[in-house]
């Protein structure tokens, strides 16, 4: 693994130093949504995948793992979704299309400009999940994987950062 970095508070004149194995063994993809509805609580929906490198192990989140994420979340919300989303190859391949087609009766989607994470309030929870574990040494993937879904999970029920990463993209919700 490679270690994530950050700044910390260390004594002057010496930067602590922490020792993690070099090798590699792995990854943790993440995909998310979130739901802003005017008067209501905001939400945010995740789905986190492990890559340890085996055989016939898929390397990251497909596009059966987005529609799957869509579905639980219009399970959940229990209305129509419009879905502002980034360019990412996952989303534009075709069986993804079919899917958004077949559904477009609670399912609109718009696509953001080529680059612009910016504009993506996403971008704002993936901060803040990379800044909670950037000290972390971990052991091993699994470490690293609980980190990730726990402090996801502390997100979830702190509806005002889930406003707060909307704020930072500086769009506004007319309600």
């Amino acid at each position: 693994m490679t270690p994530p970095r950050a700044r910390s508070w260390g004594r002057s004149g010496s930067a602590p130093v922490v020792r993690v194995r070099g090798r590699g063994s792995g990854r943790v993809s993440m995909a998310g949504l979130t739901c802003y509805k005017p008067g209501k609580r905001s939400r945010t929906f995740y789905s986190v995948r492990e890559y340890r490198g085996r055989k016939g192990e898929p390397k990251g989140i497909g596009w059966r793992d987005l529609r799957d994420l869509l579905v639980r979340a219009h399970i959940q919300l229990g209305g129509p979704i419009v879905l502002v989303w980034d360019n990412l190859r996952m989303h534009l391949v075709e069986p993804m299309r079919e899917f958004i087609a077949d559904h477009a009766a609670w399912l609109t989607v718009f696509q953001l400009p080529s680059y612009s994470p910016d504009l993506n309030p996403q971008e704002g929870i993936w901060s803040l999940v990379k800044r909670d574990i950037g000290n972390l040494a971990a052991a091993d993937l699994g470490q690293i994987t609980r980190a990730v879904k726990r402090r996801l999970k502390q997100i979830q029920y702190r509806p005002d950062l889930v406003d707060g990463c909307l704020a930072g993209t500086g769009l506004i919700m007319d309600g």
